[in-house]
C-alpha cells in the first residue's frame, strides 16, 4: 500500500502542470502535431497517447491523419486528455490546440498549419540548424529548439526529441513518466536504440527554448564582439567551389528528396519494381493496388483493340512497397535492386504530380532519416525506429 502511495505521489507531482491546465475551466487539455512523413510524428502521438493514460493520471485519446504514408508527405497526429472521471466522447481533429508541436520548420508556409491558434496556445516549432532563431512569430508563448541537430548528435529520432520538448512545454516537471513509456514502446522492439533515443528525449527536454527570450539573450551578449565577428568572417570568405577533391568527406544532406520535382526516392528501401512491357497484358491491378499513383496508363492499341495501355513508371514517387510486384498476373512487374538499375526503363513522371505547392517541396522528406548514407552505418530489423 505504501509503495502504491508512493508512485501515485511521484505521478501527482510530475503531472501539476498539466492538472492546472485541466482545471482551469476546458473539457480538454487537447495536443496538435504538424509533421512530414518520416519525421515520426505518428509514433510520437502514440507515446503522448499512451503516456497520459499509464503515467499522468488523466484519460486520453490519440489519433493520426495521413495519407499513403509516403515519406514526405503531411502528417497530424490529435491527442486529447482530460480529468480521470470523464469520459472522452470527441474523436474529432483537434482544431483550437492548447499545444502545436511542428516537425518542420518548412510547415509554417503552409498558413494552415497555425489554424486555430490563439494567444494562449504553446506552439513548439523544430528550427532549422545553424539559422538565427526568429523573432517574428506571432506568439508570445512560441518555443524552438534545433531538433535535427539534437537527433544527429545523439543517434535517435526527432519525434522522441519532440517528445521531450512538448513535456517540458506541458508542464511535467521531469522525465520519469516519458522515459518510461520510451521502454515501454520502443525499449522490447528496438533495445540497441533505447539508449539513444532517452538521450534524445532528454535533450529535447533541456534544450527547448521560449524563442523571443532566446533572441533576447542572444543580442544582449556583447553586440560589439558579435558584430565584428560576423564582419570579420564575411570579409574572410571565399566562394568555394566544389569538386571531386574540394568536397569535404562525409556529412549528411539534411534535404534529400526535396528537389524542385519532389524526388521521393529516398524514402525507398533499397528496391524497385522492373517492367516488362513486352509481358504487360494492361489489366490495371498495378494501377489499383498502388498508393502512389505511379503507372501512367494512356490511349493505346492492345492486341488489336483500343484500351488503356501501361506507359511506364513514375519513379520519383515510388517508395518502393513491390505490391504492384505482388498482384501482376504475368509477372511484368519483379522486383530489383535500384542500385543495379541507375538507367530504369520506362521512366514516365507523373505531370500532375509535378505540379506541388512550393511550401511542400521545401519541406521534402528528411533526408537524414531516409537516405542510404546514414541507413547503411547500421539497420535495424524492421526498419527505423
Amino acid at each position: 500500500m505504501q509503495v502504491k502511495d508512493n508512485k501515485e505521489a511521484a505521478v501527482k507531482a510530475e503531472t501539476e502542470g498539466l492538472r492546472q491546465k485541466l482545471e482551469s475551466g476546458k473539457e480538454y487539455y487537447e495536443i496538435r502535431l504538424e509533421s512530414i512523413g518520416g519525421l515520426g510524428a505518428n509514433l510520437c502521438g502514440k507515446m503522448l497517447g499512451e503516456l497520459g493514460l499509464k503515467y499522468l493520471d488523466v484519460n486520453s485519446s490519440s489519433f493520426s491523419s495521413y495519407g499513403s504514408e509516403k515519406t514526405g508527405t503531411p502528417v497530424k497526429g490529435f491527442i486529447r486528455y482530460c480529468k480521470k472521471e470523464k469520459e472522452i466522447r470527441v474523436h474529432s481533429p483537434v482544431v483550437e490546440p492548447d499545444l502545436l508541436v511542428i516537425f518542420h520548420q518548412a510547415l509554417l508556409k503552409d498558413k494552415t498549419v497555425l489554424k486555430g491558434c490563439g494567444k494562449d496556445t504553446a506552439v513548439i516549432i523544430a528550427l532549422e540548424p545553424g539559422q538565427e532563431w526568429p523573432d517574428n512569430y506571432p506568439f508570445d508563448n512560441c518555443y524552438g529548439l534545433e531538433a535535427q541537430r539534437i537527433a544527429m548528435e545523439t543517434h535517435s529520432r526527432i519525434n522522441v526529441v519532440m517528445l521531450g520538448a512538448a513535456l517540458k512545454v506541458m508542464g511535467i516537471e521531469n522525465l520519469k513518466a516519458g522515459e518510461q513509456i520510451c521502454k515501454d514502446t520502443l525499449g522490447k522492439k528496438y533495445p540497441d536504440a533505447l539508449k539513444n533515443n532517452l538521450e534524445g528525449m532528454r535533450r529535447g527536454y533541456e534544450e527547448v527554448k521560449r524563442i523571443k527570450q532566446a533572441v533576447g539573450e542572444a543580442r544582449t551578449q556583447s553586440s560589439e564582439s558579435a558584430v565584428h565577428a560576423k564582419c570579420m568572417k564575411h570579409s574572410n570568405e571565399k566562394k568555394q567551389e566544389w569538386g571531386y577533391e574540394t568536397a569535404p568527406i562525409g556529412g549528411i544532406n539534411p534535404r534529400a528528396g526535396s528537389s524542385v520535382v519532389a524526388d521521393l526516392s529516398p524514402s525507398r528501401q533499397g528496391y524497385i519494381p522492373l517492367f516488362i512491357k513486352e509481358r504487360c497484358i494492361n489489366c490495371g491491378l498495378c494501377h489499383s493496388t498502388c498508393p502512389d499513383m505511379v503507372f501512367q496508363f494512356a490511349k493505346g492499341e492492345y492486341k488489336g483493340r483500343e484500351m488503356m495501355v501501361n506507359q511506364g513508371l513514375d519513379y520519383y514517387h515510388c517508395k518502393g512497397c513491390l505490391r504492384c510486384v505482388d498482384v501482376c498476373p504475368v509477372n511484368a512487374l519483379v522486383r530489383g535492386v535500384e542500385a543495379e538499375h541507375a538507367d530504369k526503363e520506362y521512366f514516365l513522371p507523373n505531370q500532375e504530380l509535378l505540379r506541388m505547392p512550393a511550401y511542400y517541396e521545401e519541406a521534402g522528406p528528411d533526408g537524414y532519416i531516409t537516405s542510404e548514407s546514414y541507413l547503411t552505418e547500421k539497420r535495424m530489423e524492421g526498419g527505423e525506429v
